[in-house]
């Protein structure tokens, strides 16, 4: 799939209770990103460039400089600014006497005929003499959408203060709805389910909040523009053999982070047995348990370099657990487990009877996807220190996957031991009783807060970015939720499994009862939020 280049403007005014921005809501028919709240953005045209003799300001050259582009980067901005006109009805531009377009300028009448290709943006000015103060733009972010989506696009996000006297409007089509707002409204509407935003929109609203003014926002953003979104293919070993790594790949970020030199030394496939020095004093070791539920196996990570804390020892496998004590040499301080599902911490019971080394987690909740037998020496305390020889590790509570379930945080590396919390490539099971789709993204939105650099999690490879991680699996979620609530309006009174038939429509029915699980953690967490009720075996839109 072609990745297309395309920009968004990020539009904001200065009012009496702080900064707003504008955001536009997507047609419910869209392909991409339906009933979304976007800025306004679309790719890049091919006739862009014309548009090039009518910029005031920086030129292409040093436009692309800041960029990190070889050229082109004019076409970024002036792609931004036709986005605004046909979809909010705003146009950055200035007339010949050098004041910005108005609300009666007579350029608004050809809004229409620029939206159906009529007319380019370049003709546009040149019929009105008007000039492009691409100035006003600053580059603010660089997203590429992930792999999945039916359409993908490497977008150059860019802000502006919006002309005082021009008003915006949705264009009918493509939007269908225009809101300002400020951005820490935004996010708490998206947080309650409010709202639909994706993550590239949540990433910037979050910048755009750290601001009280345009002036500040925009000096910042002039100052600071963004690293370039990792794009570059990297070298790795594939069976033995040099392989080239796309950006999207499994393995990516962990082989930029181990070979920065780009060498080619890291391998794509995660061999169970295979002790891969990850980090400063970590090293993960991968169980033999490969399956649908685990990926390549559950990963244990031992920290240290004379004496070892590990965490997650995986599965009461004797070969497994014998390359643990080879790789310590038996001297083993600690045990940490994130949570006793039975690929966890089964392990826990040999390593403690050879080593007599103390066990933390928290006791197993009931079922049987739990280990029983599991007997903590310690129940760690939330935000609490643990020492290691690698550095502390912070202790998070992250329910959700399981009531008892841990995250630690390696605080001076900014490496955050995920367990099931995040899993690398697919989202985790959220199985109501113990798990709970409320908890479960109310603790993604906690790590937000936390200090992180890379994620490792209990099954996969290292994974860089990890707001952009965590935001992902938030908007995936509440996606899912939105889908969910809109079939039960449509529905209501509806049965559990009527309801996954129709959020679900996309799975074959063999997998409808796992959809169902899912559902029903949705279902359990609106309920709470008073956004849905049950009454026997059928479930109702509040």
């Amino acid at each position: 799939m072609d990745i297309r280049p395309a920009a968004t403007l990020v539009l904001c005014r200065d009012t009496a209770r702080g900064i707003e921005v504008l955001l536009l809501q997507r047609t419910w028919q869209a392909r991409f990103l339906p009933g979304y709240f976007v800025f306004p953005g679309g790719a890049v045209d091919e006739h862009e460039a014309h548009g090039r003799e009518h910029i005031a300001g920086p030129q292409d050259a040093d436009i692309s400089q800041i960029m990190s582009l070889d050229e082109g980067g004019a076409d970024y901005m002036l792609a931004a600014v036709r986005e605004c006109f046909e979809e909010a009805g705003i146009l950055l531009a200035d007339t010949e006497t050098g004041e910005p377009v108005g609300p009666d300028h007579p350029v608004h009448e050809q809004r229409q005929a620029l939206l159906r290709n009529e007319l380019s943006l370049a003709e546009l000015c040149h019929q009105h003499h008007l000039t492009l103060p691409l100035d006003q733009l600053a580059y603010l972010g660089h997203w590429v959408t992930p792999p999945g989506p039916p359409r993908r696009f490497d977008t150059r996000f860019f802000v502006a203060v919006a002309p005082p006297q021009q008003q915006a409007g949705h264009d009918g089509g493509e939007t269908i709805a225009h809101h300002w707002i400020s951005p820490a409204q935004a996010l708490a509407e998206q947080k309650a389910g409010q709202r639909l935003l994706g993550t590239p929109t949540m990433q910037t609203l979050r910048v755009l909040s750290d601001f009280d003014s345009t002036e500040a926002l925009m000096r910042y953003a002039l100052a600071n523009p963004p690293e370039p979104y990792p794009t570059q293919a990297w070298p790795a070993l594939k069976k033995g053999r040099p392989v080239m790594l796309e950006a999207n790949a499994p393995a990516y970020d962990e082989a930029v982070k181990l070979d920065p030199e780009g060498e080619g030394s890291t391998r794509v496939e995660i061999v169970p047995g295979e002790p891969v020095n990850i980090a400063a004093g970590v090293v993960r070791l991968t169980a033999p348990n490969p399956g649908m539920m685990t990926g390549p196996g559950t990963n244990t990570y031992i920290l240290g370099h004379e004496r070892f804390t590990v965490i997650d020892p995986g599965p009461a496998d004797n070969g497994h657990i014998e390359n643990i004590l080879t790789v310590t040499g038996g001297h083993i301080d600690q045990v940490l487990v994130t949570h006793t599902h039975i690929d966890h911490s089964p392990a826990v019971r040999s390593l403690k009877k050879q080593t007599g080394c103390p066990v933390l987690g928290w006791p197993a909740p009931e079922g049987i996807e739990h280990d029983s037998q599991f007997e903590p020496d310690e129940q760690p305390v939330p935000d609490t220190l643990i020492a290691t020889e690698a550095g502390d590790l912070k202790v998070l509570h992250t329910p959700g996957h399981a009531a008892n379930h841990l995250c630690y945080l390696l605080v001076g590396q900014g490496l955050l031991f995920s367990g099931d919390h995040i899993m690398q490539g697919t989202t985790v099971i959220i199985n109501p009783p113990d798990g709970d789709m409320k908890a479960y993204i109310e603790s993604l939105h906690d790590l937000l807060a936390e200090p992180l650099r890379h994620i490792a999690p209990a099954h996969g490879f290292l994974m860089a970015r990890p707001e952009t991680v965590i935001d992902h699996l938030i908007t995936h979620r509440l996606s899912r939720e939105h889908k969910i609530l809109r079939a039960l309006e449509e529905l209501t009174p509806v049965s559990l499994n009527d309801l996954t038939a129709k959020a679900y429509d996309h799975l074959p029915p063999a997998m409808r009862a796992i959809a169902a699980r899912t559902t029903l953690a949705h279902l359990l967490k609106l309920e709470t939020e008073h956004r849905a009720c049950r009454k026997e075996d059928l479930w109702y839109a509040v």
